[in-house]
């Protein structure tokens, strides 16, 4: 994670970088992809009343960037009530991601077959996924073998000679096609 401590009207102490440092590494107990991490410390006077804004922008892999704001009269109590919102929000968005099931070829078992031919009622069209964990891989001479012998399998998926997942697929030519 890169971080990034910025004082704008305001010298930085090492303190306050060591406080900051510590309360940003606490955000990665939630397990997700937090890409950079910018604290921006900022010293406000209005009224003559003086005070400080810390603003934490969080950038994570899958969600747009999270931004903190908190105003407060000391530095380091404006960094904690922050660093908790951020905590928060953070904390929802990882149970948001852990309670989405999805649900994998394992878990629907052997009875899972692959889909044959499509119906013509565009309505009724129902698509049962084949547990592919119960096969072995093949190469690309088996899967050609497999598609000339089958008549109902349209396409076949194989691991080619550098480990990647390729798809063969039956061309209306009678050609067959790679992916």
């Amino acid at each position: 994670m890169n971080r990034s401590i910025v004082g704008r009207h305001f010298e930085l102490t090492d303190s306050i970088k060591d406080y900051a440092n510590s309360a940003i590494d606490t955000l990665d107990k939630y397990n997700l992809d937090i890409i950079s991490a910018t604290t921006l410390v900022s010293s406000e006077e209005k009224n003559g009343k003086k005070g400080f804004m810390v603003e934490f922008v969080i950038n994570l892999k899958d969600k747009n960037t999270v931004v903190i704001t908190q105003k407060d009269k000391d530095v380091y109590s404006a960094i904690d009530i922050a660093i908790e919102r951020a905590k928060k929000t953070l904390r929802r968005h990882s149970d948001k991601i852990k309670n989405h099931k999805v649900m994998s070829f394992r878990d629907l078992g052997i009875e899972a077959e692959a889909v044959g031919e499509f119906a013509n009622d565009e309505d009724e069209i129902e698509v049962v996924p084949m547990d592919l964990g119960d096969h072995k891989p093949i190469d690309f001479d088996e899967a050609v073998e497999h598609l000339k012998n089958e008549k109902q399998r349209q396409f076949i998926v194989f691991n080619d000679t550098d480990g990647n997942m390729r798809v063969m697929y039956k061309r209306a030519d009678g050609k067959f096609g790679l992916y």
